[in-house]
């Protein structure tokens, strides 16, 4: 395990993609590695020179800067990866740890993790010590889903496809109306001193 490099970002991308690609977040691909205004922890596991796994966790130094939560000092997991073929061998869990380390070496309290609802992922989160916070609604819609939602406003312009965020309470009613539609779950870790 060593820090990300920016000679990285192809192998990163790569891991990133193939990590997603049998989960809920399959179609959300990234062509670059994100950057970040705030501090963050970067890190890549590597087999003989492979990226086989990732992590990257910004993290705050004002209170409210990158947290949903505000009410101490944390940091939020963006992206945490591993390729399929290596799951289950500890590299998410070593990641991890040692991205906790680092930024309890700064004076972060807590970590944040949203993640859809693959049950694999959401156990493994539990597994580690995260409580489960709250969620919202992905709602994907496509074709004639579209037309309730939204319409465009210009002359032969038609909306296709669309990506929303659901905060309401009647979550039941907005999964029966599209057909692809994900719970996104806030999770946090208590980091203990």
């Amino acid at each position: 395990m060593r820090e990300y490099k920016t000679t990285d970002e192809y192998e990163w991308v790569k891991c990133r993609l193939l990590s997603f690609l049998d989960s809920a977040y399959f179609d959300n691909v990234l062509r670059e590695k994100e950057h970040y205004e705030n501090p963050s922890v970067e890190l890549v596991a590597e087999d003989d020179g492979k990226i086989i796994g990732l992590i990257d966790v910004e993290y705050e130094i004002e209170k409210g800067t990158v947290c949903y939560s505000t009410n101490q000092l944390g940091g939020v997991i963006w992206h945490l990866a591993v390729l399929p073929e290596y799951r289950k061998s500890g590299v998410a869990t070593m990641l991890l740890g040692e991205a906790i380390n680092r930024v309890k070496s700064n004076g972060i309290k807590k970590l944040e993790a949203w993640t859809r609802d693959d049950k694999w992922v959401n156990d493994w989160y539990k597994n580690r010590g995260f409580i489960w916070k709250e969620s919202y609604l992905h709602v994907y819609a496509e074709g004639s889903e579209c037309d309730k939602i939204a319409k465009s406003t210009i002359s032969k312009l038609f909306v296709c496809s669309s990506f929303n965020h659901y905060i309401g309470e009647d979550k039941e009613t907005i999964k029966k109306s599209f057909k692809r539609v994900h719970e996104c779950n806030l999770y946090e870790l208590m980091l203990n001193y």
